[in-house]
């Protein structure tokens, strides 16, 4: 159920790299199209468990039978961060349906955080295939109440998750509660902060990707 991409795939740890830099990753447009390009491999790979149909197709000289996608899945992200990673799936998928999540982490005086989901566009995911991306995968509670939010809104036939950098405690929290979904990633890291950030990690990807928020 976890695919880590960064073991057979160079350009994965290519792009991964730039990211993580610490310099590379002040460049926003880089960083958003990094973001973009590990969104397209990440499509890709995840296309190829996908259900396949033949369709003819008419040339200058003929027919071809080509076999193509049996179905578009249902293209989920959480705002803002995700945007770029979406975006590069969508150029794949490009007649996908696609779901939006506003949520957010409300932290407290005690050092503690809530997730606070505040808005959600949906279509439906009934018997279909859903695909939920966002760049990192923490402590598992911002992907945990989203997918349990979507996953209200009807009953998909599989679940994917596909994110940039998952800790491996996101990853146990999401096998433990959701034990049939499928997670992709383009890098494992153990550790976290006493904030639930990772390490090493690349930081806010949100605020490299749009600017710091107040």
């Amino acid at each position: 159920m976890i695919h880590n991409l960064s073991k057979n795939n160079p350009l994965v740890g290519q792009f991964l790299s730039e990211i993580r830099h610490t310099e590379i990753q002040q460049d926003r447009l880089r960083f958003r199209k990094n973001l973009e390009r590990l969104g397209n491999i990440l499509a890709y790979e995840i296309s190829k468990t996908f259900p396949t149909k033949m369709q003819e197709v008419s040339t200058e000289l003929g027919i071809a039978d080509c076999y193509v996608l049996g179905e578009q899945p249902g293209l989920a992200t959480i705002l803002r961060a995700g945007l770029p990673l979406h975006n590069g799936m969508l150029q794949f998928f490009d007649k996908a349906d696609n779901a939006f999540i506003s949520a957010y982490r409300k932290h407290h005086k005690s050092g503690k955080f809530t997730i606070k989901l505040e808005a959600l566009s949906c279509p439906d995911l009934d018997n279909r295939i859903l695909i939920l991306c966002d760049p990192m995968l923490a402590t598992g509670a911002s992907m945990s109440v989203t997918l349990k939010q979507l996953l209200e809104q009807g009953t998909p036939k599989k679940v994917h998750i596909a994110t940039v950098i998952a800790c491996s405690v996101g990853i146990d929290k999401i096998r433990t509660q959701f034990p049939n979904v499928h997670i992709w990633t383009a890098a494992i890291d153990e550790e976290l902060t006493a904030k639930g950030y990772i390490v090493p990690g690349l930081g806010d990807a949100g605020d490299l990707a749009f600017g710091e928020k107040i």
